[in-house]
């Protein structure tokens, strides 16, 4: 199932593929139909393309989980945070390091 949104950005994407906003726009749309495999290929195309992404590796671990991936999840979150302190963005690191001690 495609929304009338991810068409929208799919056509944006063909104009822009190396956008990572619009990637992780795209493994939202996907992750709130609970298309898990689309979503977090997008997640990790926009890790890929901005590994300071921090909010891709969040929303990608929350995916994980809500599949019941636990394992994965904590590795992601652990990505994440990493990858947040490396750029300075200490909120989204402390709120990956909440989450990951929540399924720890």
């Amino acid at each position: 199932m495609q929304t009338d949104r991810m068409t929208k950005l799919r056509q944006m994407l063909d104009k822009s593929p190396t956008d990572p906003f619009l990637l992780f726009a795209l493994g939202m749309e996907h992750k709130k139909l609970h298309q898990k495999d689309p979503a977090l290929d997008f997640f990790r195309r926009t890790i890929a393309l901005d590994p300071g992404y921090a909010a891709a590796y969040h929303q990608a671990a929350l995916t994980c989980e809500d599949a019941g991936d636990i394992d994965q999840a904590k590795r992601l979150y652990k990505d994440g945070i990493a990858a947040a302190r490396a750029k300075g963005d200490h909120h989204a690191a402390g709120e990956m390091e909440g989450a990951l001690s929540m399924i720890e």
